[in-house]
């Protein structure tokens, strides 16, 4: 196929034009800044609010796949500037070019999206691709990990050190970075799922504590560590004091912090991939593991 994609330039971008490009697929794939030359992929400067990059992008693409997004902001206006306004942008530009087949990258936030900015506008960059007369699929996500992320780095730091800090009591579902962009391959394929959206994971019903969780990260590390359950309120002043001394490059905003204690990201089997499409091929363990070497390897760890 010809796919056109956004976020390329991230944690989960990157690791999908990887798998893209091993699949024989031709990559365009979009860039806020020049690029070094990369075997596969043809890359296009330009950004969600310039409208003729976007056209560029996706002229003569047989799918979209939609990545790129906002995951930390203070205010809705920051969210939305690239979660609904950038969608929406794409969105046309693809109607425009006769793009076959749109795959939008959302979140399990999207479920909940009282609780945070981030969420609500997950929500609603969703219900742009549901009205969009496009032949789409959404995925939501839950927690990604793998080679790459420096969000999950922080915990694994964390495991080595024997004490992870967690949110208030609740569940989780996990999935490797490997595993979602073979997903978001197979949805751009022609005749695959169309108006679904899906909920993938690793496979492990009920997903998992956030004890378990810890228990894992310390099995993957190496280390036997104790989880210590943060209250709700703790945290949110803790988001308040990352901003305080960090301001823009905060880690934990007072946005993520009311998404963290959430009690209930667990994907929804009755929203699962259909099993013909897609079956999740990391084993949590072995993934965690395999993360925890790369971090090693790469000096991060």
């Amino acid at each position: 196929m010809k796919l056109a994609i956004t976020g390329g330039t991230g944690f989960v971008g990157s690791r999908l034009l990887d798998a893209a490009v091993a699949g024989g697929h031709e990559v365009r794939a979009l860039a806020r800044r020049p690029m070094e030359a990369r075997q596969g992929v043809e890359w296009v400067q330009g950004a969600l609010d310039d409208q003729g990059s976007l056209d560029e992008l996706v002229t003569g693409a047989d799918a979209v796949i939609h990545v790129a997004g906002v995951l930390n902001g203070r205010t809705a206006a920051d969210f939305d500037r690239a979660n609904v306004e950038g969608t929406q942008a794409l969105i046309e530009a693809a109607k425009a070019a006769d793009v076959a087949r749109f795959v939008h990258v959302s979140s399990l936030a999207a479920r909940e999206p009282q609780l945070s900015l981030y969420g609500a506008s997950k929500a609603r960059s969703e219900e742009l691709v549901a009205a969009s007369g496009l032949d789409f699929a959404i995925v939501r996500p839950p927690a990604v990990y793998g080679p790459g992320d420096k969000e999950t780095l922080e915990l694994f730091k964390m495991a080595r050190l024997g004490v992870i800090l967690l949110p208030p009591k609740g569940r989780l579902s996990l999935i490797h970075v490997d595993d979602l962009a073979q997903l978001l391959l197979a949805l751009a394929e022609p005749g695959a799922a169309s108006g679904q959206t899906i909920e993938p994971d690793d496979g492990r019903a009920r997903g998992w504590t956030h004890k378990e969780f810890a228990q894992a990260l310390g099995t993957a590390v190496g280390r036997r560590n104790i989880g210590l359950a943060v209250p709700s309120a703790l945290l949110r002043l803790a988001a308040k004091a990352d901003r305080l001394f960090r301001g823009d490059q905060a880690k934990l905003t007072e946005d993520r912090a009311a998404y963290f204690c959430h009690p209930d990201w667990v994907v929804d089997p009755a929203r699962a991939a259909p099993p013909a499409l897609w079956r999740p091929q990391i084993a949590t363990a072995d993934g965690l593991a395999a993360t925890a070497r790369w971090y090693r390897e790469q000096a991060w760890l």
